[in-house]
Formats: C-alpha cells, structure tokens, sequence
C-alpha cells in the first residue's frame, strides 16, 4: 500500500503515474520458459495473440491525478474500463520491448509509444517503468510513468516533414541545384582586402593566378538529379571527379565577375555563363548565385541554380542569323550589305574593293525549268561564293539575282586574285553540273583616294552591267541590250 506521504507525493507528481501488478504476465512468463522459450521477442512476433495475453493480465492499481487528467478519465474505475481504448494499435509493437526486457529480467525499461485519450485523441507517450523494491520476484508492483510528448514529436515529425519536402524540391526541381562551400574564398577575398587592396578588379588583372586558386577552392556538398541529367554524369562521384570538364575554357571570365560581385557584398547574383557535358557538347546556361539564409557570415553554404537555356540562345542565334542571312544561299543579305557599307564608309581604312555580280539566265531557268530549278542555280552560286569568301570579307546576295562581294582593305590585285578565286570555283562547280551551267557577269572597282564606298560600288555595278551587255551581245546577234533588258537577263 501507499502511506499517507508516498500518496501526496503520487498524486500532487506532475507527471502521470502508475502502479501496476505484472505478476500475471510474470506467471505467463514463468510457462512459457518451462516449454522452452528463450528468445521472447521472436516469440511474441511469431503470434501477436501472446502480447494481447499478457497485456490482459497486467492490473492497474492506482493512478495519480495527473493520469486521470491526461486520459480523460473520470476515476480510475472509468480509465480502468476503458483500457482497451488507451491501450491498441501501435502500442502493441513497442509493448513487446517492455515485455522483453521484464522476461530477460530487468528491473527497469523505457520506450516511447503511442497512447489514446478516452475520447480518442492520439497521444505520444515516454514511457518509463522500475520494479519497486521486494517485488522483483513477482513483479507484483511496477511503477511506471508515461510523459506526453505529443507536442516535441509533432515538432519533430512536422521538421522531418520539412525536410523531406526541401530534400523532395531539391532533388526533383527541374532546375540544376548545387549545393557548395564558399567559405574559404570568403577568406582569400578578406585577406586581400586586409593588405589594403581597394581595386580588386585591377589585382585580379594582375594576379590571374588568384581567381584560379579561388576556383579551385569551391567544395560542392550536393547536386540534384537534374545537375546529373543536364551533364550527362552517371552520378554524383561520375560529375565530381570530371568538373574539370564541365567548367573550363571562357570560365575563368564570368568567375572573376562572380567574384567582383561577392567582393562588392552582393550575394544575390545572376549571370549566363558557358559550361560543358561530358560528352563534350556546350551548354549554355543562366547561373544563379545565392549564400543561404543564416551563412552571409562565411558563404560556408551557397546554393547555385543552373538554369539551360542552351535552346534559346540556339533560336537567338538563328534568328540573329535570319536578319543578316538570306537564307536560301546561306550568304549575307540586303540588310546586312547597307549596315556594312555604312559601317565601311565610317571606318577611314582605305582601299576597299568591291565585286558586283549578276548570274546571267535565271529568268529564263524559271521561265522554262520552274523556280525550284532557278532556286536550285542560286543555291549553288551561293555555295561558291561561301567557299571563295572569308572574313574580314563578305558575300552578300542584295537582288533576286544580284551578288555583292566587300572586299576592305583589299587594293585592285587582292580584288582581282578574289575574282579569279570565284571563277575557278564557278568552273569546277559547272562540270558537276554539265547540263545546267551557271553564267555570271561581274564588274569589280577599288576605292581611289577618298572616294566614298557608295561611288566605288556604283563604278562595279556598271562595269558588271558592261560585262553583262557584251555576254549577250556574244549570243545575241538582235542588238545592244538596255540596262533593264540586261537586268531581266
């Protein structure tokens, strides 16, 4: 029994209290080891019927008020009746750990377990249980407490929540995810900025060998899937021992931008930089920076989102090169030609030279053969003039049939070698195509002395038109041809 001091004590405790008689499961204990049962645990999974029986022989003989509070019970008449609905579900599994502990004869044993409130309200329990004193053979009293920590565990569960939904994000964004240490460029950057160094752009022009060491100071912690899938790595190990590949070539440029932004104290930051997969294919990319939250201290944490925008840059350029390319002879087009001579006649480099041509016949080729087969001479003029001319010059086609070649800094001899460059090529163009060949009048000018670059193409344009009336006054016995027949021609 409790004495009058053990019972305030037991019922004023803050914690719920219990003593309970275990000496029927200690007689249920003591049978099933004369039939040889030494290994509990296994025993009470083999069938989960064994744990209800022994539950059913354990008697609760006093609670505290703090029990009765917890529970919803009225007394301990009402918690006793309802015992089976404190007592179910998940409480049978950790049950069996208390039970192995008593059968192994231990005097004590802790847990935590779920509970029920009377009206049925889940409850986390930690549980803890002692054999009093001179009952250790019998097991007939055992005080046992069950603390609620319903409120650290939810806080538990809903953090592991929280971090399995951050790990989910990151690990399934659609978006590449590094996650790196910058803490020690963080130390390289103060250090320079304690030996008094206020030009940082300038020392890493000087000490290239600086934005190097800090490139090979960043620690990658963790990457995501989509990191793995926009390289082509087979995993994390796979892209780690390969970065080498990935960032290289222009890199070191956007980096050292990357680093005048941290050096200014912005770390927040985006920029598109170039980086490479593994099979060796460029990537072109949209780089977000950012030191997390509770790290601005050391950037000992950084997240860097990689976003692909290989494919836009791929549709600017194309439509880049639409609005200076015609794109039936892949050479420069009309609107190209005038910002060019524009830009010629700023420049004061001095001479230029100038290639006006006009294929001789399309007409006729569309009027007769339909235009795919004039678009089929066209193609192929605009192959031979793409062979015969680089950069610094440029081949633009400026008419339906008009060809235009600029030639800067290129005297009347480079002019001429050029010309003869595209007739050659015409010539073994044409013997591939025996049946259908091509026929071009050509005029070509050099600038004189100041003269504009407007003027220096009107002289090749009509040298061109010259060239043009003598070809059909060759096949033509009808004539002299005006400038607007020879045009059609």
């Amino acid at each position: 029994m409790i004495d009058a001091l053990e019972s305030d004590i037991f019922n004023l405790a803050p914690i719920a209290m219990w003593i309970e008689d275990f000496s029927g499961v200690q007689a249920l204990f003591d049978d099933w080891r004369s039939k040889g049962v030494t290994d509990i645990k296994a025993f009470l999974r083999e069938d989960r019927s064994r744990i209800h029986a022994c539950s059913t022989r354990i008697r609760v003989t006093a609670v505290n008020a703090k029990t009765l509070d917890l529970f919803e019970a009225d007394s301990l008449e009402h918690l006793v009746a309802n015992i089976t609905s404190v007592f179910r579900d998940d409480m049978l599994d950790t049950h069996i750990n208390e039970l192995s502990a008593l059968f192994d004869g231990a005097m004590s044993f802790s847990s935590t377990t779920v509970n029920y409130t009377i009206s049925g309200r889940r409850l986390d329990i930690q549980l803890r249980g002692t054999v009093l004193p001179g009952h250790e053979e019998t097991l007939g009293r055992v005080l046992l407490t069950t603390e609620d920590i319903t409120d650290r565990e939810d806080a538990r569960r809903a953090e592991a929540e929280q971090r399995r939904q951050a790990e989910g994000i990151f690990q399934h964004s659609p978006v590449s995810l590094w996650i790196e240490d910058f803490s020690r460029i963080r130390t390289l950057i103060e250090d320079i900025r304690d030996r008094g160094i206020t030009d940082f752009r300038t020392f890493m022009d000087v000490h290239p060998e600086f934005v190097r060491q800090c490139m090979s100071e960043i620690r990658v912690i963790d990457v995501n899937q989509s990191t793995l899938d926009l390289f082509g790595a087979r995993d994390q190990n796979d892209l780690l021992h390969r970065l080498g590949e990935i960032f290289r070539d222009d890199m070191e440029k956007p980096f050292r931008e990357q680093l005048m932004e941290l050096w200014n104290g912005n770390l927040f930051h985006h920029r598109e930089v170039v980086n490479y997969a593994l099979d060796g294919s460029m990537r072109h990319i949209l780089l977000h920076f950012s030191v997390f939250p509770g790290h601005e201290g050391d950037w000992s944490r950084v997240q860097v989102a990689l976003a692909d925008i290989t494919a836009r840059k791929k549709a600017e350029a194309y439509l880049e090169y639409l609005g200076k390319h015609d794109v039936l002879t892949k050479l420069y087009n009309r609107a190209f030609y005038a910002d060019e001579m524009n830009r010629l006649e700023r420049k004061s480099l001095r001479p230029v030279s100038a290639v006006i041509i006009d294929l001789n016949g399309l007409k006729e080729a569309n009027d007769q053969l339909g235009h795919d087969a004039g678009d089929g001479l066209l193609r192929r003029f605009g192959e031979i003039l793409n062979g015969a001319v680089a950069a610094p010059n440029h081949a633009c086609r400026i008419g339906g049939d008009e060809f235009a070649v600029l030639l800067p800094g290129a005297d009347a001899k480079s002019a001429a070698t050029m010309m003869e460059t595209i007739l050659e090529l015409l010539r073994i163009n044409n013997q591939f195509y025996s049946t259908a060949p091509l026929s071009m009048s050509y005029g070509v000018a050099t600038s004189e002395g100041d003269e504009t670059i407007e003027s220096v193409v009107k002289r090749a344009d009509a040298l061109m038109y010259e060239n043009k009336k003598a070809h059909y006054a060759s096949i033509n016995s009808g004539g002299a041809l005006t400038r607007a027949e020879a045009r059609r021609r």
